[in-house]
């Protein structure tokens, strides 16, 4: 048993798409029309990082009320962290691609950890070690 996916909400597939794979360099692992339940088209698009097992479907709002969860599927709390063998490379990477964080690095018990913004708003903690 593992955890497959995890849906983020975006307002839009492409910059969504653009933004995992350029600025945190996600593998775009399916991008393919779909139909939502009542017949209407849609995108199954998954993102993952490169060589885990979990990815996340990225999946355009679809009425007001996914629309109003864009970036607040946490209601403000980090939902969501990326682990990465080497902090310091990553998150200058990050910041070369104008991936927003929301305070400088710091360093906790569990490790090093800089919180960032996702391209629909959502909290992120970039994680590295101690």
């Amino acid at each position: 048993m593992r955890i497959d996916l995890v849906a983020v909400i975006v307002e839009e597939y492409d910059p969504a798409i653009e933004f995992f794979t350029r600025a945190l360099g996600f593998e775009l692992v399916e991008d393919s029309p779909s139909l939502t339940n009542d017949g209407r088209p849609k995108r199954w698009v998954v993102v993952r990082p490169p060589g885990a097992e979990t990815g996340i479907l990225l999946a355009r709002a679809d009425g007001e009320a996914q629309a109003a969860a864009v970036g607040s599927q946490v209601v403000g709390r980090v939902g969501f962290f990326l682990r990465v063998d080497d902090f310091d490379a990553a998150y200058e990477q990050m910041v070369a691609a104008g991936v927003e964080f929301v305070a400088p690095p710091r360093t906790e018990p569990y490790g090093r950890v800089a919180v960032f913004l996702d391209i629909a708003g959502n909290r992120w903690d970039l994680l590295g070690r101690a």
